[in-house]
């Protein structure tokens, strides 16, 4: 039974509980506070804490009227850190039409009103206006995806930095486990040894890191790994790369395209180089990333005494994200897929990091004590289902290697595909006691499956891999992602042809035909990509009818930062071969595109003419 103070301290009252007058970090989340390993802002609560240090979570602030949600801690010793919570904002909050979503999936109750637009921003503004001489630390997606010029969808317009843009004083970005720690032992290094006159306590005699101080102690004194920084100038070192310009982005697209090649394969890099891109009067220098963590260091965090539940003033109340991974395990971090239109390898990067089956089985067996758990484990997962354990056969090759993909435009032969540790964890999951199933709701690469390895035991392990998901771990539909069906689309999204979509339905049907099972396979696709037209969406719509397919699970494309499809819907260019790349941005032929998904009639050809915005307005009032 967990007491109120097992979760990090939300207010004055939970504060006192723990004994403290102050926080050392205060950090603030546009999500519910969920004390969970899937929650970012939990984690780096948890880490800071495991290093000593007090730490406070604000969740989902009032940012109207007396901010009174921004002062209630009062001032930390060290610095304020925001997070706009585990998605970006604009995509949590809207649709690709740019209408609201149903709800807002991190708040309590799917409330659509407990977090501003672009909270990074709004957060970063209240606290400079009510503490104007204290730090503050961008983390999260929303600031990852945005560490330099981008393209926003929402406001249809390349932005800056959101580091410029907030007026914050540096991004932390990617995953926090390593940057957040060390970024915490420089400052209470320098606090211990610079002589200075220094904002104190009064009381306590504590020193308060001031914004001066934090830009001595990490801007000025050290390139601190993975983190972003402003600076007024800047002494360009050989292994720099010097991006083009906010102001020359603007008006040249074909010099945005060239920038995000370079962000792209340094985000991906074993040992990347420092990008410097000028911003006006400033600079933004984003400093190389951390090396992948270790299996160990990866255990440490999952491993970190998370209670797994909302905090108590949420009793009652509904958190439909928590909902989906309450009964869910986490094995792995990174993708090496690179599809053109996810961020994951943006933010997590390409390289697979494991945990143990050690801290997966601690983990199952600590869900296996919940009390309402009923025997269900949902998802067995990751960023993808089957790349746990994966890794380069020569790791020099991937130290040297800058491919944003191991797997396309074909499937490194470097690659280790081994799916036998996968197999290991499945068949480990299910003995331990109270677990009745194990299922795997992450999407599952089925072109690792089909793939020759060119070794028997590899492809062995694939075969027995492939027999086993579908006769144990699926919960009556199997999520695959094809995305599409014609080639050339497909391409551009660094996808694998829509023919091992036929071979691996085929293996599937019969797999559950000898196992006596009636399970479904859903497909995901997506409407409206870079490079599509509405003769390819009729060819889907054909080729998927034929093949009696369930297109429930759809979506229109919805260009988020720092992605090679958002890259050329926003520049007409792909960035790696600098090719005109055709792009549907009017709204209304987006929703035509999609309209193949649920009208897959023969009348409803490319040659039909738009729905008018009277019939879309008489369908409106119907509904």
């Amino acid at each position: 039974m967990y007491q109120l103070s097992d979760w990090l301290p939300t207010t004055r009252k939970e504060m006192e509980l723990r004994g403290w007058d102050r926080a050392d970090v205060i950090l603030f989340s546009g999500d519910a506070y969920v004390d969970h390993p899937s929650f970012g802002v939990a984690v780096i609560g948890r880490l800071m804490e495991a290093a000593g240090l007090r730490v406070c979570i604000v969740p989902q602030p009032d940012w109207h009227g007396d901010l009174r949600d921004f002062t209630r801690l009062g001032r930390p010793r060290l610095f304020f850190g925001i997070s706009p919570g585990c998605m970006d904002s604009m995509v949590n909050k809207y649709t690709a039409a740019r209408r609201l979503r149903s709800e807002d999936a991190y708040s309590p109750d799917g409330r659509h009103n407990m977090r501003p637009e672009y909270p990074t921003i709004v957060y970063t503004q209240c606290l400079r206006k009510l503490y104007p001489d204290v730090p503050v630390v961008l983390g999260g997606i929303e600031a990852s995806l945005r560490r330099v010029a981008h393209y926003d969808y929402w406001q249809e317009r390349i932005r800056p930095s959101i580091l410029v843009d907030s007026g914050a004083d540096m991004i932390a970005y990617g995953m926090g486990d390593k940057v957040m720690p060390e970024l915490v032992r420089l400052l209470e290094s320098f606090l211990e040894t610079y002589d200075d006159s220094w904002d104190y306590d009064s009381t306590t005699g504590e020193s308060l890191m001031t914004r001066n101080a934090f830009r001595r102690a990490v801007v000025e004194q050290t390139a601190l790994p993975q983190t972003v920084v402003l600076s007024d100038k800047v002494s360009v070192e050989k292994e720099d790369i010097v991006l083009h310009s906010y102001e020359q982005c603007l008006t040249n697209p074909k010099l945005h395209a060239d920038n995000f090649r370079h962000v792209e394969e340094e985000s991906n890099k074993m040992h990347a180089s420092r990008l410097i891109q000028k911003t006006g009067n400033t600079y933004v220098i984003v400093n190389p990333p951390y090396p992948p963590l270790s299996t160990e260091e990866l255990d440490y965090s999952f491993d970190l005494p998370y209670t797994r539940l909302p905090h108590p003033k949420y009793k009652g109340k509904r958190i439909p994200a928590y909902d989906m991974i309450k009964f869910s395990v986490n094995m792995h971090r990174g993708c090496f897929g690179g599809c053109a239109f996810c961020t994951i390898s943006a933010h997590q990067g390409k390289f697979i990091i494991s945990r143990s089956r050690e801290s997966i089985l601690r983990e199952v067996k600590q869900i296996a004590a919940m009390p309402d758990f009923r025997g269900n484990i949902s998802d067995l997962g990751g960023p993808s289902a089957n790349m746990y354990m994966m890794h380069g056969r020569n790791p020099k090759a991937c130290e040297s290697c800058c491919r944003p993909s191991c797997i396309h435009p074909h499937i490194c032969p470097n690659l280790h595909g081994d799916h036998t540790p996968l197999l290991e964890i499945y068949r480990a999951v299910n003995g331990v006691p109270g677990i009745k199933h194990s299922y795997i709701g992450s999407g599952v690469r089925y072109d690792m499956l089909l793939h020759d390895w060119k070794d028997d035991n590899l492809n062995k392990a694939a075969r027995d891999y492939t027999t086993e998901l579908i006769s144990h771990h699926v919960s009556g539909r199997l999520k695959v992602a094809p995305e599409h069906t014609e080639d050339h689309v497909l391409f551009i999204m660094r996808k694998p042809s829509f023919s091992l979509f036929h071979k691996f339905k085929s293996i599937f049907e019969r797999i559950n035909k000898e196992a006596g099972l009636r399970q479904q396979i859903i497909p995901y696709f997506i409407s409206s990509h870079p490079g599509c037209t509405v003769k390819d969406m009729e060819n889907l719509a054909h080729e998927t009818t034929a093949l009696g397919l369930d297109t429930d699970q759809v979506q229109d494309f919805t260009p988020t930062p720092l992605t090679v499809a958002t890259t050329i819907f926003a520049t007409g260019f792909h960035p790696y071969t600098m090719e005109h790349v055709f792009c549907e941005h009017d709204q209304e032929k987006k929703r035509y595109q999609k309209s193949f998904f649920f009208d897959r009639s023969p009348q409803n050809t490319y040659k039909q003419p738009l729905p008018s915005k009277e019939g879309k307005n008489k369908r409106k009032t119907r509904k």
